[in-house]
């Protein structure tokens, strides 16, 4: 007994030391798992962080580009300014010594030729030539006079038209810096709407493939479950069968042998019935 009892108690120490190692694998898998996803997830972080700052990076640097750029265009667009104001002035500063020069020709030959006329005709035909002489230059003044006007409207003109194209490529420059933000920001949007749908994408196929499992398994285990009560419904009909059969195997063996003890009285009641015939028939 003290055997016995001893053997029971190392089977039943071999059975819990078996299920306590399957229990600590289990465990030790699951740990394995949890460190597995736990390295998986910091993975994607770590390079979802180094994607995030290197497109902030190259937003950066395309800002500073964008911005030198500007300056740049700015910088050239008032130096063209400059240039095409300093050649202007010089201009209108020729054309004004260009007309004075001219006016004081003008007037030096008229006074030559009124000189000759008045020293060659008489006063009437000096005072006419004097009167027209001073119509020419009071017609020359107001010419001149209007020239100025007109340059001066011209300049005006020039000046409101530079000032609407600099205040139309002010606004044109709001407007695509504007334009450009709000691409940046949809994109940005895009990018996150994108990776929220391929997370939420890899969280349906995860559970989807997670639900199919344990159906795929429901149904490995109906299935055999399936087959072994078909197996076992198989061997109750076959059960069912040899009973039968072995009923009416006892039952044949029964009639076989009831039909021959009725064959046997049968000949029994014959031999007598002959045996009292022949008595009979010798009385007779």
């Amino acid at each position: 007994r003290c055997f016995y009892d001893q053997k029971i108690l190392q089977k039943t120490f071999g059975e819990w030391k078996e299920w306590w190692s399957v229990c600590r694998e289990g465990k030790l898998s699951l740990r394995a798992d949890n460190h597995y996803r736990h390295l998986l997830c910091n993975l994607v972080f770590k390079a979802w962080r180094a994607y995030v700052s290197q497109q902030q990076g190259k937003r950066n640097k395309y800002y500073v580009a964008e911005a030198h750029a500007k300056k740049q265009n700015l910088l050239r667009t008032w130096q063209c300014w400059l240039v095409y104001v300093d050649v202007q002035r010089t201009k209108r500063g020729m054309q004004s010594a260009a007309l004075a020069f001219r006016e004081r020709s003008c007037l030096r030959i008229s006074w030559a030729v009124w000189r000759r006329h008045y020293q060659s005709c008489t006063g009437h035909k000096m005072n006419v030539l004097a009167l027209q002489h001073w119509a020419q230059s009071l017609q020359f003044r107001a010419w001149l006079q209007w020239q100025e006007l007109y340059l001066y409207n011209q300049n005006n003109k020039q000046k409101e038209t530079r000032a609407v194209t600099h205040n139309w490529h002010r606004q044109l420059k709001r407007c695509m810096e504007a334009w450009l933000g709000y691409v940046n920001l949809h994109k940005t949007k895009k990018l996150q709407t994108e990776l929220a749908q391929e997370h939420h994408r890899s969280r349906i196929v995860r559970w989807c493939f997670s639900s199919w499992r344990l159906s795929w398994e429901c149904r490995r285990r109906m299935h055999a479950h399936q087959k072994d009560m078909e197996k076992l419904a198989a061997r109750i009909a076959l059960r069912r069968v040899f009973v039968h059969w072995k009923h009416y195997v006892v039952l044949c063996v029964e009639e076989t042998r009831q039909r021959e003890l009725a064959e046997k009285h049968y000949r029994h009641h014959l031999l007598v019935l002959q045996k009292f015939w022949n008595c009979w028939k010798s009385r007779l």
